[in-house]
């Protein structure tokens, strides 16, 4: 795999993940434009000349990535909500 096409992938699962944790969250908050958005944030990168993004933008993606779950960490405890990804079978 190209370099470019392994900066879209990092990119691609910042964004899933994102994606996945407002899911998991959606009974409790009504966010379903925020996801929306999210989406269609994740189907633009397939359009975004990644020629041009260096291993540092990618590192602040996935930096910011890491910061907003941190955020999510205290409503996650709070809340008493589970994992959002579930372990697979032993």
């Amino acid at each position: 795999m190209d370099q470019e096409n392994k900066y879209r992938l990092r990119v691609k699962n910042c964004i899933g993940t994102i994606i996945d944790v407002h899911r998991s969250i959606g009974d409790r908050y009504d966010n379903q434009e925020f996801l929306d958005q999210f989406e269609r944030l994740k189907e633009a990168v397939d359009g975004l000349d990644m020629s041009v993004v260096s291993e540092g933008d990618v590192l602040m993606v996935e930096k910011a990535t890491n910061a907003l779950l941190e955020e999510f960490r205290a409503i996650f405890k709070s809340a008493n909500l589970g994992p959002v990804y579930q372990k697979p079978p032993s």
